[in-house]
């Protein structure tokens, strides 16, 4: 039986260590535990195999509960460093609250130090904040845990909330010009059609000059606005509430997600954005220690699109059946490129699972980054077009009656 070196901290955040013999890492976490012992580093003597052991993290979800993803990071890599600097856990969450001013994760966060000073594990304590800390965190310590193998499943963490964060930030700032440029064309239409138009319309009717019917079309536009806004803000406000309230249905989730497949640009995107989260969750949790099965109806609930989740939750359940997982994504060669097929295939041959998972979603969030960056190149043209077309329209439709004017006095 090897002999293990650990140090561990109790539940009132003292430190401890020694050495003792165990089967292994994951039972000597475990004895330790039932002890009211944490493990902080194990070293197996016989191989000096260090496993450092921190605690504390944070979902990968984003900005859930009020919570942004950014703060999350900040806040996971501080405890890294100040339970790996030998600050007791206790001590460590402390100065975290210190350090955030979200008042809901600071709340949770002071839970969470007052039950591990009563002697309950981190993950026991993360469980009662779902809408904080995900199943898939939740799960990812408690098999840390339970292995003394924390420190990478930690390492593991952070990439992935880094990662997630950096794809996030990517499309989002894709899409700021858009929308800037979108509010800013609304903003100087309505301003055309509430200052401009009704200015020349006088004028055009003082001098009886016959409008094109380009020009009539703007003023019908303008009257319709004028008498029926109260109507239109209502509609749009009605809308917006339906739509929110239709989006959280099963059958309106379902149909946006289908929606957002099948869009042009959008919808390979969409893929590629799922892809890599799914295989960047599964290699997490697998490489963690979490049971397969397990581990595919976890990340079936971190994805974002409805049919991704339910091709990992069949294939959770033919897992448990006996069945290969690429056997079962097989089915789904419209959600999932074909290099991930192949890929995951290579890797339950080699029994390097987590390890191609990793590789692969190395490699779709570099592809996700550059579908990004070539969606910015398309999307600043067509808005030049688009811009330059609806500028050109108003200003012939405006200036169209003065010429005829202009030639008639001629």
């Amino acid at each position: 039986m090897p002999l293990y070196s650990y140090t561990a901290v109790s539940s009132s955040g003292e430190h401890s260590s020694g050495d003792q013999e165990a089967p292994n890492e994951r039972e000597l976490a475990r004895l330790l535990r039932e002890e009211g012992h944490i493990v902080v580093s194990v070293v197996e003597k016989d191989s000096r195999k260090e496993l450092k052991i921190l605690t504390l993290i944070n979902d990968s979800l984003g900005a859930i509960s009020g919570v942004p993803l950014i703060e999350k990071i900040v806040f996971l890599k501080n405890i890294q460093v100040m339970v790996g600097s030998g600050l007791s856990l206790p001590r460590a969450l402390s100065v975290s609250m210190a350090q955030t001013k979200n008042k809901r994760f600071k709340n949770a966060l002071s839970s969470i130090k007052e039950d591990i000073i009563q002697g309950k594990t981190l993950s026991e304590s993360m469980e009662k904040f779902p809408n904080i800390f995900s199943e898939l965190f939740s799960h990812m310590i408690r098999a840390g845990e339970e292995s003394g193998g924390l420190d990478q499943v930690i390492t593991n963490l952070i990439l992935q909330l880094e990662r997630e964060y950096d794809i996030k930030a990517k499309i989002k700032g894709a899409l700021v010009y858009p929308a800037v440029v979108f509010v800013a064309m609304i903003g100087i239409a309505a301003l055309m059609l509430i200052v401009v138009v009704p200015q020349l319309e006088e004028t055009f009717r003082e001098l009886g000059a016959e409008l094109p019917a380009t020009t009539r079309a703007i003023i019908a536009i303008k009257n319709f606005l004028f008498s029926f806004w109260h109507v239109l803000l209502f509609a749009g406000i009605a809308g917006t509430v339906g739509y929110l309230a239709f989006r959280r249905t099963p059958r309106g989730k379902r149909m946006e997600a289908r929606v957002f497949l099948f869009l042009p640009i959008v919808g390979d995107m969409t893929r590629k954005v799922n892809a890599a989260l799914a295989v960047r969750t599964l290699s997490s949790l697998i490489s963690a220690g979490v049971p397969i099965a397990q581990s595919l109806e976890i990340t079936a609930a971190v994805v974002s699109n409805g049919y991704f989740s339910d091709s990992l939750l069949e294939a959770a359940r033919n897992i448990r059946k006996g069945e290969k997982l690429s056997e079962t994504l097989q089915k789904y060669e419209a959600l999932y490129p074909v290099l991930v097929l192949q890929m995951l295939e290579a890797g339950e041959e080699t029994g390097k699972t987590a390890d191609i998972f990793r590789q692969l979603a190395d490699f779709l969030e570099a592809e996700v980054s550059t579908m990004v960056k070539n969606l910015s190149s398309l999307i600043e043209p067509i808005l030049m077009l688009f811009i330059g077309v609806g500028v050109g329209f108003f200003a012939i439709s405006m200036l169209q009656p003065m010429y005829s004017m202009l030639r008639q006095i001629n």
